[in-house]
């Protein structure tokens, strides 16, 4: 059946999606009968997705690492592993409530209005379509996940699993919930973690206030950013060694606007630079503070509410008001009883929450711990012992940094949608944890204080996300039960995440892996960059730069990407300029590439250590290298469909140099690609393939077999084909991990030509390097023959002589190899240079006037009589030579432009990159006007 003409990316994925999926190829168990082994005798590889937030759609770094874990995946497939990549999705807590309480929102309805359960009944719809939506992108990329697994993290396996998790470490004494300072979100109404806090350098002032000393014999005076807090002072405090104020330490001074006296204490805690030297002490709003007064024993006072309003813990005259508001109250106040010595300018780190960024207050609230000290000291020793290692190294600092300096963890979340905590209480308070109200009533701890019919109410809060995600590696599994998946692929082989959730994420799954399963949840970490624009800018919806992967796949219209950008944007001016950015950038829209083309973009761009710079003409240039290998494969078949490709080991099979040379790298290639393989180099990985397909077997080979196909004997012509078909098809088994389905497409044609059989390339094996069939001996003969072959061409270039024009050729200095290879090597030299047969110019021979190149120390000379109109020629290249000047000019006067270096950096870059090439082409233009004016 003869190959499309053209490379239809858009029928073959929507073909192979199906068949691979709805044949069970991605099952490890129907993989492993369809190659007829036991499964047990096989070395288990396992991946766990990095589950996507049920928040929208993929983006594309989740396309990027998709593209990294698919290739590992179908490698280690191929390889003969026990693979397993195993999908799923994230419930997101905070993010997705934010989402569909921002969609009530636009219809006038609040999440309390519905009530907590008919609320979880809209998140519920919203998890279906977000969801769905992400699953198919998935299978439309064509990622080869066990679809048989997919779990999701509210999935009922796996919130039994959290809840197990958090009786577990209660009954271990490593939850505890007290009363204790937390980051909170006076808009999500919840507490947040560190790590979900943005701390940003802000204008703001800093005023000194004056607090009479109790004894009335003066006054101190004191600076702070907040005067609202004020209202819940417990004390000034001074540095112990300050001789200003060390004699008034144990005195006491008398809060203005509370009318109650606080003590003056000494800590070292106090900056005796900063301010006056006297600092104000509000435990229940800074956590220095609250630090502070665990040291000394201050009462706590909480002054906001939980929407940080002014509570009835404070002056009746600030009750109810919103903290900017209570701050200015605060200071009027101040400013009429005389007690404001002065207000300075001040920049100070002002905590923003990461989602809505609202300005987090320290918070005093009861909430629920886990103690991580014990938790986090394996978690370091594992990664420190080699049981988990980082790749690139470097990134173990970022991991040890957090896990050294590492603070119990606030796993409770204000919030409906999540796992909800498996904690009651009675009426007096009392807490009593379990896994269900049942078994809280018969647990016989409980039996003393708990009759049966006590009522009780389960905790309304959730846990924080990661609480469940620190799971994943195994509750996907079938833990708490010990499944045969949790014996067989626990712990897993490598993680693929980015840098910016090891914190979050990587630590955590490492401290309850080994605390739960004794064991690191898996044994690499492969840290990926970010992907960011082609000028480098982080992606996202306010710059407009956002890509979706699916619109790179099968293309999108200019009108609709604009719309596409810019629905939802509330300001018309940012509109505005993210519509002009588009349209300047994409003036045509996206042009569709395939999925093959952008999977192969993301990882030639993976550059171990370093973010993606995405630029969608990369895209597009891959685009042109699926084409390429499309068009190899049709010449391919096009000499081979129908014929004799040497399957018959009786007949007599000769191979060429080039057949040799072509086997011989092949095997260099392979084991190329194992070690990039192993070290996790994809950008390698994917420049060694390319560089092989495209010049090598495609530029080179292709035209070498030539004249062995339309000439040579019997046995030459079998020896080229078979060489053709197999070289081929292990080829596109090189590359299927990477570019999975041009490569079934094809593989499917060939291979019956090459001796294979199969329903599928990723049931073959993964070509395995033989060194035997390593041919240095060809490999030189094919090197000189390339260099032979350039030069003629580059005679032919500079003196613009027809491609096609057979040239008469003579040889200078040639020693006996050059000579013992042209005539050996004279078919392939006179069907690619398109040359007579070359002469050797006897020692001491005038040669013609003539153009000439270097092969080695041999000179190549092409006789310049009747082939090239000097004059003609001359005038051509002053004319080239002028023009070029002129636009040199041009660059050179923007380059020296006072106004240059306001210019943005990469439009620098761009021109002076412009003039260097200017430049070197000018030199070369020149170089050849002297060489044809000397003829």
């Amino acid at each position: 059946m003869t190959m499309d003409k053209t490379f239809d990316p858009k029928r073959i994925e929507a073909h192979w999606c199906e068949v691979w999926e709805k044949n069970g190829y991605y099952t490890p168990e129907t993989v492993a009968k369809l190659r007829g082994v036991d499964r047990a005798s096989l070395t288990p590889y396992c991946i766990m997705i990095p589950p996507p937030n049920v928040t929208g759609t993929l983006h594309m770094g989740h396309a990027f690492q998709h593209a990294v874990m698919d290739a590992l995946t179908r490698y280690h497939r191929m390889r003969g592993f026990d693979t397993l990549w195993l999908p799923g999705t994230d419930h997101a807590g905070i993010a997705t409530q934010m989402v569909v309480e921002r969609q009530l929102a636009a219809q006038g309805i609040k999440r309390t209005d519905l009530g907590r359960e008919k609320f979880l009944e809209k998140v519920w719809e919203w998890k279906e379509y977000s969801g769905n939506t992400i699953t198919m992108q998935m299978r439309r990329m064509g990622n080869s996940v066990d679809w048989t697994r997919e779990r999701f993290t509210m999935d009922e396996q796996l919130s039994r699993a959290v809840t197990e998790e958090f009786v577990r470490l209660y009954e271990q004494g490593l939850i505890y919930r007290g009363k204790r300072l937390v980051n909170w979100d006076p808009v999500l109404l919840t507490a947040i973690s560190d790590l979900e806090v943005e701390s940003r350098e802000e204008k703001g002032k800093l005023w000194y206030f004056r607090y009479p000393l109790a004894d009335g014999s003066g006054h101190l005076t004191v600076a702070t950013t907040r005067p609202e807090t004020m209202l819940g002072d417990t004390a000034v405090a001074v540095h112990p060694e300050d001789a200003r104020y060390r004699h008034l330490i144990g005195k006491a001074v008398r809060l203005p606007l509370c009318d109650r006296e606080i003590p003056i204490i000494g800590d070292d805690y106090v900056d005796r630079e900063f301010g006056t030297g006297v600092v104000k002490i509000t435990p229940a709003h800074d956590f220095n503070d609250y630090a502070v007064a665990a040291r000394h024993g201050l009462p706590l006072i909480n002054v906001f509410t939980p929407t940080a309003h002014i509570n009835d813990a404070a002056p009746p005259a600030y009750r109810g008001l919103d903290r900017f508001d209570a701050r200015t109250r605060v200071v009027e106040d101040m400013t009429r009883l005389g007690l404001v010595e002065k207000i300075e300018e001040h920049t100070l780190k002002v905590p923003r929450g990461d989602r809505t960024g609202v300005v987090i207050e320290p918070y005093l609230t009861d909430q629920w711990f886990v103690n991580m000290k014990g938790l986090a000291k394996q978690a370091l020793d594992a990664a420190h012992s080699g049981r988990m290692r980082f790749v690139p190294e470097n990134w173990i600092n970022t991991y040890r940094q957090w896990l050294d300096n590492i603070q119990d963890w606030c796993i409770s979340r204000n919030l409906w949608w999540g796992h909800r905590i498996p904690a009651w209480y009675d009426e007096a308070g009392n807490v009593y944890v379990g896994r269900s109200e049942a078994e809280v009533r018969t647990n016989p701890k409980y039996a003393g204080q708990l009759r049966p019919d006590t009522p009780l109410r389960q905790d309304e809060d959730t846990f924080d996300t990661w609480f469940s995600s620190a799971l994943w590696p195994f509750s996907t599994l079938g833990w708490p039960e010990q499944t045969e998946d949790l014996k067989r692929w626990y712990p897993t082989s490598v993680l693929v995440t980015g840098f910016d959730i090891i914190f979050f994420w990587v630590a955590r799954m490492a401290m309850m892996g080994l605390h739960f399963m004794g064991e690191v949840p898996f044994r690499e970490v492969y840290i990926t960059g970010l992907v960011r624009d082609a000028e480098g800018n982080k992606m996202s919806k306010s710059k407009g730069n956002i890509l979706d992967p699916l619109d790179l796949v099968d293309g999108i219209g200019l009108e609709d990407l604009v719309a596409k950008r810019t629905t939802g944007l509330m300001q018309p001016q940012m509109a505005a300029k993210i519509e002009q950015a588009t349209r300047r950038q994409f003036p045509n829209g996206i042009e569709p590439v395939g999925v093959d083309a952008l999977r192969f973009t993301f990882l030639a761009l993976a550059s171990t250590g370093r973010d993606i710079r995405f630029d969608a003409s990369r895209a597009a240039g891959y685009r042109n290298f699926c084409n390429k290998i499309w068009n190899a494969a049709r010449f391919v078949l096009m000499n081979t469909e129908g014929q004799d490709c040497g399957r018959d080991a009786a007949l007599p099979c000769e191979l060429s140099v080039a057949d040799r040379w072509i086997v011989s790298r092949l095997q260099k290639v392979e084991a190329e690609v194992a070690e990039h393989f192993k070290t996790y180099r994809f950008d390698l990985l994917a420049q060694t393939l390319y560089q092989f397909v495209w010049n090598e077997f495609c530029d080179w080979y292709l035209e070498l077999s030539k004249p062995a196909l339309q000439h040579g004997s019997a046995a030459a012509q079998r020896g080229t084909r078979r060489t053709l078909v197999r070289v081929l098809e292990t080829t596109l088994r090189l590359l299927h991990p990477l570019m999975p389905f041009i490569t079934e497409e094809i593989w499917q044609r060939v291979a019956p030509l090459a001796g294979k059989a199969g329903p599928s390339i990723m049931l073959q094996p993964y070509p395995q390097p033989e060194p035997d069939r390593i041919d240095e001996a060809a490999e030189a003969d094919i090197d000189w023959l390339k260099r032979f072959i350039l030069a003629v061409r580059q005679i032919r270039g500079e003196m613009d002589i027809a491609p096609g024009k057979t040239l008469p050729l003579l040889l200078q200095d040639a020693d006996a190899s050059d000579r013992e290879r042209v005539a050996r090597l004279l078919p392939s030299i006179q069907f690619l240079a398109r040359v007579e047969a070359p002469r050797v110019l006897a020692a001491g021979e005038a040669a013609p006037q003539s153009a000439t190149a270097l092969v080695g120390t041999m000179r190549l000379l092409v006789p310049m009589a009747g082939l090239i109109d000097k004059q003609a020629e001359l005038a051509r290249l002053s004319k080239q030579i002028a023009k070029l000047e002129s636009e040199l000019a041009k660059t050179t006067a923007r380059v020296e432009n006072p106004n240059f270096a306001k210019a943005p950096e990469h439009v620098q870059q761009q021109t002076r990159e412009l003039a260097a090439k200017q430049r070197q082409d000018l030199d070369a233009l020149r170089a050849q006007h002297a060489r044809i004016a000397a003829l």
